[in-house]
């Protein structure tokens, strides 16, 4: 299962892809409770490193590296663990699903007791603990990945804190998919919104 940005998503934070964005993200309301794991705060990303490495480097590798060949479409597809560091696609999953898959073994609206070949957590690791391991993984990706996976999360939960400071781009992924969308939008301003191009002359 693979996220995908929405256009309006895509759009504004292609303003962010050339750092001209007019205003800082909008952050995590006070009232958010759905689960979000911070990777800039440096206790949990600290405490979520232990964990990481008695529950979850065996399978994902110390390095987040994932088990060989874990891309390989073949009769044992998904059954490796795949990788949570830039190489993977753990971004672009939202903290809720990612939380989900470790907590339960499946995505949020998957049924109890759909074949998964991630094994639970909700007997050994505490609510605190998975955000901690999730808070860590995301602390090693660059700006840019961190970026792009906040914009799955409600309000931008988990924005790095210095997005507004510093240039980033958005995973090549991003970027082939907003040529896509806006390629396919037949509106100009659109186009130049999302690109920070000028929009060809009709």
């Amino acid at each position: 299962m693979k996220a995908r940005l929405p256009l309006s998503l895509l759009a504004a934070g292609g303003l962010a892809v050339l750092a001209v964005a007019a205003a800082p993200w909008p952050r995590v309301s006070a009232q958010e409770t759905r689960p979000y794991a911070d990777a800039d705060d440096a206790g949990m990303v600290a405490a979520g490193r232990a964990v990481y490495a008695g529950n979850c480097a065996q399978c994902h590798g110390r390095r987040l590296q994932g088990q060989p060949l874990w891309q390989l479409a073949d009769e044992y597809a998904g059954r490796r663990a795949p990788a949570h560091d830039a190489t993977g696609h753990t971004w672009q999953h939202s903290d809720e699903e990612l939380f989900s898959m470790t907590k339960y073994g499946r995505f949020p609206g998957e049924p109890a007791g759909s074949a998964s070949a991630m094994p639970a957590f909700d007997q050994r690791l505490r609510d605190r603990d998975i955000l901690a391991v999730l808070a860590f993984i995301k602390a090693r990706w660059p700006l840019g990945m961190r970026a792009a996976q906040a914009m799955l999360n409600p309000g931008f939960a988990g924005m790095p804190s210095n997005a507004d400071g510093r240039d980033w781009r958005f995973p090549p992924i991003c970027s082939a998919t907003i040529r896509r969308e806006i390629s396919a939008d037949p509106a100009p301003e659109t186009r130049k919104v999302a690109t920070g191009a000028p929009a060809p002359a009709d």
